[in-house]
């Protein structure tokens, strides 16, 4: 019985497909043809496909080109991967878009391919809202230095007197200054009674505004503006996001429990690896995916290195967050790990960190894929533990000579 398998290498203007009967595994009945990349293209890939009776799609792109094409062969109930190109580079000097096509398809059957998790299209979809957030968030970090490298230029030393140059006081400030404001006591009168800046400090600190180039005002007033259409496209998308997870409110809910996260890495996390984690079997599947348990670098039967493999950017973000955040809850389970870990050398950080954020990804796992809720078990021994220890305290009196002791522990231990 045939089974038609297709390898896409998917470019910007064209793709370059090979067709084949993977039950047959013959190259020489392997079909080539070239297709543009554009919706009309895409049309007559997928009529030939049809004719030819093709099952599976696999696709590699080392761009986002593949999405398009991802989208429109989804909506025909294509059965589709998306192959890593890393795992189907070739030898160089023996390299073309066909050469790829067809090394893909080898590799493909004979499951040599790394495959990349694509989500559903609504699942995508919270990504790409999660995902575009964050980047504000960091262009707004970015504007903020360029804010602060402005007001140097300026000879504004606001910076230096507060802490947060987009807070609350420094924010009234610079609004006034980029209006044309020049008295520097009514400056220093905006500030909040509680900053630890005095008014002679402010007054200081922003003496040149009363010289200062009016064409400075413009520009200030322009990042003054960016910084606020991004925190309203930022809040837009946080609430978007907010609500298309309505629905998995009680997996957020879970999910925000364990120390170190909340409701807004929650919703991050269930759009990377979705509300029930389905397409990863075990915790371990979900760590070796993200990237953030020990790696194998095998030789010799000798290991020369542990360090994690790459994995999911947006994943280990969140959980090294979470990690720093969750070591300073005390009496939690993250935190002794963290301590036991550390001991006295401060050297150990890094490992003691990613070491408690790999527990939280597993953790994370277990209450999306069980439907569980975080339970805190860090001010409690675990009961398997001291079983364990009865049975070793057992063995070594019994070694010593001493008679059979019967206490609670070691009954338990000894059944």
């Amino acid at each position: 019985m045939s089974h038609m398998v297709s390898f896409l290498d998917v470019h910007k203007r064209m793709l370059a497909a090979v067709i084949g009967d993977a039950a047959k595994d013959r190259e020489e009945h392997l079909l080539r043809r070239k297709f543009g990349a554009r919706e009309g293209d895409l049309q007559v890939l997928v009529d030939w496909y049809k004719e030819l009776g093709v099952q599976e799609v696999v696709m590699e792109s080392t761009a986002q080109y593949w999405k398009p094409v991802w989208q429109t062969l989804e909506e025909q109930g294509f059965h589709l991967e998306l192959a890593q190109a890393q795992s189907n580079r070739g030898p160089k000097g023996r390299k073309s878009d066909f050469r790829d096509a067809e090394r893909g398809w080898r590799r493909y059957n004979a499951d040599e391919l790394t495959l990349s998790y694509v989500p559903n299209p609504e699942q995508r979809l919270w990504r790409t809202l999660s995902r575009t957030r964050i980047r504000l968030t960091r262009d707004k970090a970015r504007m903020q230095n360029r804010l602060e490298g402005l007001l140097e230029e300026m000879r504004i030393k606001l910076s230096g007197v507060v802490s947060d140059l987009l807070g609350v006081s420094a924010t009234s400030m610079l609004r006034a200054i980029a209006k044309g404001e020049t008295d520097v006591e009514k400056l220093a009168e905006m500030a909040d009674p509680n900053l630890r800046a005095t008014k002679a400090e402010l007054c200081d600190a922003l003496q040149a505004v009363k010289k200062l180039d009016p064409r400075y005002r413009v520009i200030l007033q322009q990042f003054l503006e960016r910084l606020d259409l991004n925190e309203e496209h930022s809040e837009a998308l946080k609430k978007e996001l907010a609500e298309s997870l309505k629905p998995y409110g009680d997996q957020v809910e879970r999910v925000a429990e364990i120390p170190g996260l909340g409701v807004d890495s929650a919703q991050q996390i269930i759009a990377e690896v979705g509300p029930g984690a389905e397409k990863f079997a075990t915790a371990g599947d979900l760590s070796s995916w993200v990237g953030v348990c020990p790696g194998e670098n095998e030789s010799a039967e000798e290991s020369s290195s542990d360090r994690s493999a790459k994995g999911n950017a947006s994943m280990r973000r969140i959980l090294d967050q979470a990690a720093n955040a969750a070591v300073k809850a005390k009496g939690t389970v993250f935190e002794k790990r963290f301590r036991r870990i550390l001991g006295r050398d401060p050297k150990k950080y890094g490992r003691a960190i990613w070491a408690v954020a790999h527990h939280i990804c597993r953790v994370i796992w277990k209450i999306l894929h069980d439907g569980v809720r975080y339970e805190e078990r860090g001010d409690r021994r675990d009961p398997r533990a001291d079983k364990r220890r009865a049975a070793r305290l057992l063995r070594q009196l019994k070694k010593l000579g001493y008679p059979e002791i019967r206490t609670p522990a070691v009954q338990e231990a000894s059944a």
